[in-house]
């Protein structure tokens, strides 16, 4: 599975099948009534997309620790790219992440 598409079916954002083909789109919730094609989503370019996935991903990571240090988590990965403020390495973290709490569930 593509690293966007992966994203954005952790995020449960929805797709649809337009007319237009048999393209999946997905809809970006902070950016109220837009549809976008798969090869629009921008996690990997752009902090506004990008945040949002950090943001849930701390909150799986939250209900997953019950209180154990961040360092023995894979939530640590995003939030030392974090602290470096790297856009590439957040991202590459975040599908890290993802792609472990996948395997988990």
């Amino acid at each position: 599975m593509e690293n966007s598409e992966l994203i954005a079916e952790f995020m449960g954002l929805p797709t649809e099948v337009f007319n237009s083909g048999n393209l999946n789109y997905y809809f970006k919730e902070f950016n109220s009534g837009t549809w976008y094609e798969e090869h629009e989503l921008s996690y990997n370019i752009s902090w506004d997309w990008l945040l949002p996935v950090v943001e849930k991903c701390l909150e799986k990571h939250n209900n997953l620790i019950d209180g154990r240090d961040v360092i023995d988590t894979s939530y640590s990965s995003i939030a030392q790219a974090l602290q470096v403020v790297s856009l590439k390495e957040t991202y590459k973290a975040v599908v890290e992440f993802i792609n472990e709490y996948n395997k988990n569930k």
